[in-house]
């Protein structure tokens, strides 16, 4: 999955005079920061050299777990077509990017974030080339919501992971009276972010909201650690990216959890595979997250006729069409 054609030459002229030496430092430092899952007091992305180093070596990856996200919810309600966006902790607009590539008809926009360098990325980025009406709100997403009006589709991406614990509760609360009709909550994928996810599920579900994706039920989550729930997006990296990073793959996995949840129901409940598919001969054994609450390995063999040429199709994160 690529940027769309006007955010990469967008991004690609605001890297064309950052030194090489510059932004190979700001990324290390940026992905040690992130890695540790830092809660210092100091945003990630408080100077501009910071944001640089996100263009070049995070964007790609976050967008296409964004997109992905965006695209199960979806696919689990078609009929949702969102209006109005509000997107807490918007870092340079990339889930505005992403949402807009989706649903171009997309009216108007609430960037809300913290960090000034960031917001002047994000509006420069967005000028001229997003049809939405977009406001950008400076602000801390812990304590400054109170004045934000609802919107059809409320996000909140790479966000929790820098955030105090103890202050989640109160932000998923504030998040779902904003939403007029769907909230999606994107974090890293790794354990840490999944237990992150898993709490966003369960105080939503106890607020009453329906789980769109990834989840097909509403039981409490099948997998026990050390097993965790995630799914990936293989993301081509640029020149610029190599470099900057010290990378010889031309490419990265993201790895990446959400939580989609609506106030309207999905329409359909399916099994969604949670792993990679394991094929052989004849055969394809996909590990499931199924409707009735349970997950493990179903084995699909040429037997099956039509449902195993569906599963055969499967891939990790989708759902088996069956």
């Amino acid at each position: 999955m690529e940027l769309p054609a006007p955010l990469r030459q967008g991004v690609e002229r605001l890297l064309e005079n950052v030194p090489l030496a510059t932004l190979k430092q700001a990324a290390k430092t940026l992905s040690d920061r992130y890695r540790a899952e830092l809660r210092d007091g100091r945003l990630h992305m408080a100077q501009d050299v910071a944001v640089r180093a996100y263009l070049a070596t995070r964007l790609p990856a976050t967008y296409a777990a964004v997109r992905a996200s965006l695209d199960a919810l979806s696919d689990a309600r078609p009929s949702f077509q969102p209006k109005s966006l509000l997107d807490v902790g918007a870092g340079p607009g990339t889930v505005l990017w992403a949402t807009t590539d989706l649903w171009p008809d997309l009216e108007q926009a609430v960037l809300f974030e913290a960090s000034a360098a960031v917001r002047k990325v994000g509006e420069t980025l967005a000028a001229g080339a997003i049809a939405a009406r977009t406001r950008w709100l400076a602000g801390d997403a812990t304590i400054d919501l109170a004045d934000l009006e609802p919107a059809d589709l409320v996000t909140c991406a790479y966000v929790l992971d820098e955030i105090v614990p103890a202050s989640l509760p109160k932000l998923i609360g504030r998040l779902w009276q904003l939403t007029g009709d769907t909230l999606l909550i994107v974090e890293p994928g790794t354990p840490a972010g999944w237990q992150r996810i898993l709490a966003v599920r369960r105080q939503l579900i106890e607020a009453g909201a329906h789980v769109l994706a990834p989840c097909p039920h509403q039981a409490p989550c099948p997998l026990d650690p050390p097993d965790w729930c995630h799914f990936s997006r293989r993301v081509a990296r640029s020149r610029l990216h190599r470099l900057a990073k010290d990378a010889d793959v031309p490419w990265e996995d993201e790895k990446f959890i959400y939580v989609a949840a609506s106030r309207q129901p999905a329409p359909s409940l399916r099994a969604r595979v949670i792993a990679p598919p394991k094929s052989g001969s004849g055969k394809v054994l996909l590990k499931l997250c199924e409707s009735n609450g349970s997950a493990g390995e179903r084995l699909f063999t040429k037997r099956d006729g039509e449902t195993f040429k569906v599963a055969r199709r499967s891939d990790w994160g989708d759902v088996l069409e069956t």
